[in-house]
């Protein structure tokens, strides 16, 4: 019997495998409702065990062609994949630091305008690398500022602008882009949320200097841990791989040696000439890539994009209309021209209604209907931010609203019609019942 043989059948049991772990039926208060997770099919599944039949286990052909698939999805010519999203935020922000970039380059003390109400990944990049945060308050019903916000903002410091579509919301993009060329700043996209969404007919993470996306299993897609950088630009493209890739010169894919026919004749920095090009270092790089492994989930997960962000879309949906008109309660709003791929549900408990929103979500928690927060919330009361270098243009009042009274719940392909039908009816069930005054 041959090792062919052999291997097609361990990936047909793989699927039989896969088969008996059938989604198992609803039962209301007992099946947990998670707010994030992967979808996962059968084909997910003999992704991984063919790569581990392979032995493919650092970044290899499988990462190669997840980098292909992912630029052709946004239409950008190059991707390049991390170990994380949070990876890839480094990487975008720290690539815009090199001496290459000429005058053009971030320096230790310029500004980067953000948002206070994200999570601290967005933001970290930027304090790591010697840069002082921008702090701008964003819309409640949105989550996301405005270009008049960040307008608002730019000093004669101001270098770039790094900021998330707000659980896959997409803020005003075109317009912040036209922002950024009209100042001569960076445009980083933050579309680890937002893999999907599109703004005025166009995909989130087209419209900057630089996107980035996460393959957490919250996210859109997975790859278990995972990120990508992507960019348009060859020069930027160039930086984001050698910071990634240890800061080394040398582009060889893993493997391989002498791509450029020169790996004995160059001379670079005060090295002799002739030193092995494959150990000449031209930035303060880091090891911050994927593996072949993971990278072959992302092959197989990148295209149910589509059809992932579709159940997103109808899932939210459901919600906003069970929901609507529900006292005490914000509901969300797709920002003005956007498509979202939602990547949850946010809700606002208002300072004038009868309940908390810890009440309401203890209701929800103990019907075992997961929730989360905006996330950091206003991440400049936390203490990692605490006494670092930080401005705050305009105030932060929204912001510290969402630290007080805002959560979200999923909406994820994972989560099937009758779970967000529970979910709206016990949100509703506790609205109503408060509000007649109960105890």
């Amino acid at each position: 019997m041959s090792a062919d043989i052999n291997k097609d059948q361990i990936l047909e049991l793989t699927r039989k495998y896969h088969q008996t772990g059938a989604a198992t039926e609803f039962v209301p208060g007992v099946t947990p409702i998670w707010p994030s997770g992967a979808a996962l099919d059968e084909d997910d599944r003999v992704a991984l065990v063919t790569a581990a039949l392979d032995m493919r286990i650092a970044a290899g052909v499988s990462a190669q062609k997840f980098e292909r698939g992912l630029a052709n999805f946004f239409g950008l010519r190059k991707a390049h994949l991390t170990n994380s999203g949070s990876s890839a935020n480094l990487l975008a922000v720290s690539a815009l630091t090199s001496r290459t970039l000429g005058r053009r380059r971030l320096r230790p003390g310029d500004e980067v305008i953000t948002v206070a109400a994200g999570f601290p990944t967005t933001v970290n990049p930027i304090v790591q690398n010697g840069l002082i945060p921008v702090f701008v308050d964003v819309e409640l019903g949105t989550y996301n500022t405005t270009v008049e916000r960040v307008a608002a903002a730019v000093s004669p410091r101001t270098r770039a602008i790094a900021m998330a579509h707000t659980l896959g919301n997409p803020y005003q993009v075109a317009e912040m882009a036209e922002l950024a060329e009209r100042h001569g700043l960076f445009l980083i996209e933050d579309n680890c949320d937002a893999m999907g969404s599109m703004y005025q007919g166009q995909l989130t993470g087209t419209f900057g200097h630089f996107a980035t996306v996460s393959f957490y299993p919250a996210h859109h897609i997975t790859t278990g841990e995972g990120g990508c950088v992507l960019t348009d630009d060859l020069k930027l493209a160039r930086l984001v791989e050698q910071l990634r890739d240890w800061g080394r010169d040398c582009w060889c894919e893993p493997g391989q040696d002498n791509t450029c026919f020169k790996r004995f004749d160059y001379q670079l920095g005060t090295l002799p000439h002739g030193y092995d090009h494959k150990y000449i270092f031209s930035e303060i790089g880091y090891n911050l890539k994927t593996t072949d492994l993971q990278a072959a989930l992302g092959v197989s997960q990148l295209g149910k994009v589509s059809e992932f962000g579709e159940i997103r879309r109808r899932n939210w949906n459901q919600l906003r209309q069970s929901l609507d008109g529900l006292p005490g309660l914000l509901l969300p709003e797709p920002t003005p021209g956007s498509d979202p791929s939602w990547f949850g549900f946010v809700l606002t408990v208002l300072p004038e209604a009868p309940f908390t929103r810890q009440e309401l979500v203890a209701f929800l928690e103990e019907r075992r209907i997961g929730t989360r927060r905006l996330f950091g919330g206003n991440l400049t009361r936390h203490p990692a931010y605490i006494g670092r270098d930080y401005r705050i243009s305009g105030g932060l009042a929204n912001t510290d609203i969402i630290t007080e009274h805002t959560f979200w719940v999923g909406v994820y392909p994972g989560l099937r019609p009758e779970m967000i039908e529970y979910v709206a009816e016990t949100i509703t069930e506790f609205v109503l019942h408060r509000g007649r005054g109960a105890a």
